[in-house]
C-alpha cells in the first residue's frame, strides 16, 4: 500500500490492513510470520513543514525466530505503537557530506510519489524483536561437547571446563611456554 504524498497534500491519510502470512518479506531475518498482521493508523504532511510526513500506527502480529540458545524455534508476540517522521529525500540531496543533528538523526527519508507502508510495517516489527531471541527464559540450549539440545535430552556429558581441556590438542604445544 503505498502513502502518497499527493493525497496526503488534501488531507490526512488514514490507513487500516491485515496482511496474512507471507505476504510482507521477512526473507533473510529467520523470522518467519505466524499469524496476520494488523496495522492501522495515520499519515499526514506536517503543517508549517516542507513536505515532512508524520506515519503514527500500531501493529500487531506473532513472529517465529531461531532460539538462540537450542536452535529450537521461539514465538513472539509484536503489538507495539510506532510514530514516525520523514524528509523527501531531495531535501539532503547534495555531492557534499552534511552533519545531522541530534533531531535529524532518527529522520526517515521517502521519494515520490510516497511511502510503501508494507516497509515501514516491517521494520518497525523487526525492530520489537529482542536482541538474543530465545525461546523460554529457561532454556538450557545446547551441550557444547556432544551438540544435544538440553531441553530435550539429559545428556551425561563432562562439565564443558574440564572437557575443553582434554579435547582440543592443537594447544598442548604451548602449555609449558612461559614469557
Amino acid at each position: 500500500m503505498l502513502l502518497t504524498i499527493k493525497e496526503m497534500e488534501v488531507r490526512a491519510l488514514p490507513f487500516a490492513g491485515t496482511w496474512e502470512p507471507g505476504k510482507l518479506d521477512f526473507a533473510g531475518t529467520g523470522a518467519i510470520q505466524k499469524s496476520a498482521l494488523h496495522a492501522e493508523g495515520l499519515a499526514e504532511i506536517l503543517s508549517g513543514s516542507d513536505d515532512e510526513v508524520r506515519v503514527k500506527g500500531h501493529v500487531s502480529t506473532e513472529l517465529e525466530t531461531e532460539c538462540d540458545r537450542c536452535l529450537g524455534r521461539a514465538l513472539f508476540k509484536i503489538d507495539t505503537p510506532f510514530d514516525l517522521y520523514y524528509k523527501p529525500a531531495s531535501a539532503v540531496a547534495t555531492d557534499e557530506e552534511i552533519a545531522i543533528g541530534d533531531d535529524e538523526a532518527e529522520m526517515g527519508f521517502y521519494q515520490l510519489p510516497g511511502i510503501e507502508l508494507e516497509q515501514i510495517l516491517t521494520e518497525q516489527v523487526l525492530l520489537q524483536l529482542p536482541m538474543q531471541r530465545v525461546c523460554s527464559e529457561t532454556c538450557k540450549g545446547i551441550c557444547p561437547v556432544c551438540g544435544s539440545n538440553r531441553n530435550e535430552t539429559d545428556c551425561h556429558c563432562e562439565a564443558p571446563q574440564t572437557h575443553a581441556k582434554t579435547a582440543d590438542n592443537r594447544w598442548m604445544a604451548l602449555k609449558d611456554v612461559r614469557v
